[in-house]
């Protein structure tokens, strides 16, 4: 099976673990999930400009983008208006929609706020953070 090039967007100060566990699953020999991450490792600069230069490279590079829906993932940032956007992941998404990615998302709780950029953005939705929801909603992606 090709593996999907597969951008992940989430709130890295909180849900760094679920694209963590994202990767053991890529690795492990015994799960089906195959992805090529697209996501950048820590971008080390606070510059908000070569952030947003290095974020858009990788999205161009995938073809799709999973979003991680976590309890901060429509919170404001505090540099909002440098970002243009309300925070990270709307930026990402954003870019994905421009890239013609197709858009996947999991809510890490129903009860999570999704980024405004979903709403519109024709996303196939993960009901839970299980291999088998992310795979089937990386599959449904338009």
């Amino acid at each position: 099976m090709a593996k999907k090039k597969v951008f992940v967007s989430f709130d890295y100060d909180n849900d760094k673990h679920y694209k963590y566990l994202l990767e053991a699953w890529d690795a492990n020999p015994d799960f089906d999930f195959v992805f090529s991450d697209k996501t950048p490792d820590e971008i080390d600069t606070t510059n908000i400009g070569r952030i947003k230069a290095a974020l858009t490279t990788r999205i161009k590079s995938a073809t799709y983008t999973l979003v991680i829906v976590g309890k901060e993932a429509n919170k404001t940032h505090k540099y909002s208006k440098l970002i243009g956007f309300k925070n990270w992941l709307n930026f990402e998404i954003y870019q994905s929609k421009q890239n013609s990615n197709k858009i996947a998302a999991v809510k890490i709780d129903k009860s999570y706020e999704s980024p405004d950029e979903l709403s519109g953005a024709g996303a196939a939705w993960a009901m839970s953070f299980t291999e088998d929801a992310i795979i089937k909603a990386l599959n449904e992606a338009k």
